[in-house]
């Protein structure tokens, strides 16, 4: 069940410090990456589309875990 501390946890600011600051451009960095890697060796389509997608909704997965602090 989700708990009250959980819903305010996931829907509040968190201001990140300098640890957050690198560890959410190790992650864009690494995913711009593979998105690139995508890009070059898959054709233009619905499909790559889609990749590039999935590649920036666990960017933004990735970095709710390191702001919610993994809560």
């Amino acid at each position: 069940m989700i708990t009250k501390e959980q819903l305010d946890n996931w829907f509040v600011y968190h201001a990140p410090n300098e640890t957050d600051v690198v560890n959410y451009k190790a992650i864009r960095d690494a995913a711009k990456h593979f998105a690139q890697v995508i890009v070059d060796h898959t054709p233009p389509c619905a499909d790559q589309t889609a990749a590039i997608r999935k590649v920036r909704e666990v960017v933004m997965t990735a970095n709710a875990a390191i702001a919610c602090k993994g809560e």
